[in-house]
């Protein structure tokens, strides 16, 4: 009979490996003594404190106790007995509507952003060591042509010369924001209802004018998908291979925005969102891991999440409709029915 033949299966949860019970140390079984423990999307064991929320990370993770080699199965629990006497019993199913349903005020959607403090899985700087982008600047002899725009924000200047490198440009750093009918740019946040008025609004900055445009990288593509518990809304952004140094999370009670720079193709994925319901900022967490991005928002109401978000576009037309409807109104209004 050959060696391997010899050889027999541990049970313990962990470690799985094959031993020879004539050569079985104190020592040279590591293994979880305690039970799989699933809660809240993560994954651990009731023996120490290692979790993840990862399956395939969960299943990775070393034992945390050393004792002999086993190969006897573990007591698996008893299944509960079936009472066929009641199989025809209805049983009524009572839903406990949940508190507080969405009655937090919300706080305005340019509240200042805090930028969450990643956990970074071990894993995936391992899988983007070495990983180099190609250099995609422009040529250094390029050369403004007259009559070039300047691309920041609100300036109208034109490139007439190399006398207009001189010049000071009036433009706006921030970015636009358009919520609830209003809009403005974050920096100054002067808010108008209307378009063109916000167009021509000076900018707040001066500076020096920007004739080329900063090469941000092609758009990358990726899964996003969410579910929900009773205190927890997780949000997960299927990603591989991008760079935790040049990505960021960042969240106000309210809204949510995510970008993750991916160094070989040198693209980013953006995600810009108002959440449906409020949230604890501080309470909220980041994990960054080989497979994807996974955001928890602690909500800061037990309530159910009919969405994710709101859309801003609907919310704009919702207004604007309104506002039309509120119009007619007034004129309705001023019109004297004696004289008919």
């Amino acid at each position: 009979m050959s060696q391997e033949t010899d050889l027999l299966h541990c049970y313990h949860r962990g470690c799985g490996k094959k031993f020879d019970r004539r050569d079985n140390k104190n020592d040279d079984c590591l293994h979880h003594p305690g039970q799989p423990v699933f809660h809240d999307a993560y994954k651990g064991w009731s023996c120490c404190n290692k979790k993840c929320t990862d399956f395939t990370e969960f299943l990775n993770i070393k034992g945390c106790t050393r004792s002999k080699h086993s190969n006897e199965k573990p007591v698996e629990p008893e299944k509960q007995l079936i009472n066929k006497s009641k199989a025809d019993e209805v049983i009524q199913v009572v839903t406990r509507l949940p508190l507080n349903n969405g009655t937090l005020e919300r706080p305005p959607f340019d509240t200042p952003q805090l930028t969450l403090s990643p956990m970074i899985s071990p894993t995936l700087l391992e899988q983007i060591k070495g990983l180099t982008a190609s250099e995609n600047t422009k040529p250094t002899d390029e050369v403004v042509q007259i009559g070039e725009s300047c691309k920041n924000n609100s300036c109208k200047e034109t490139y007439m010369g190399t006398t207009s490198d001189k010049e000071v440009c009036n433009y706006h750093p921030g970015v636009p924001i358009f919520h609830e009918g209003m809009k403005y740019w974050s920096c100054c946040q002067k808010k108008t209802t209307e378009f063109t008025t916000f167009l021509g609004q000076p900018g707040c900055t001066q500076g020096r004018h920007v004739w080329f445009s900063k090469n941000m990288g092609k758009k990358a593509q990726c899964r996003m998908d969410w579910h929900q518990t009773g205190s927890y809304v997780v949000v997960s952004i299927f990603a591989k291979k991008y760079l935790p140094s040049q990505s960021t999370v960042k969240l106000n009670p309210i809204h949510l925005t995510v970008d993750l720079f991916f160094i070989e193709e040198n693209s980013r994925y953006n995600l810009d969102i108002e959440l449906k319901e409020v949230v604890d900022v501080e309470r909220s967490s980041v994990q960054m891991l080989p497979t994807k991005v996974e955001i928890k928002l602690r909500k800061a109401e037990p309530c159910s999440w009919s969405k994710l978000d709101i859309s801003r576009e609907t919310k704009l037309k919702s207004f604007e409709s309104s506002e039309k409807v509120t119009n007619l109104n007034s004129q309705i209004e001023a019109v004297d029915l004696n004289d008919l």
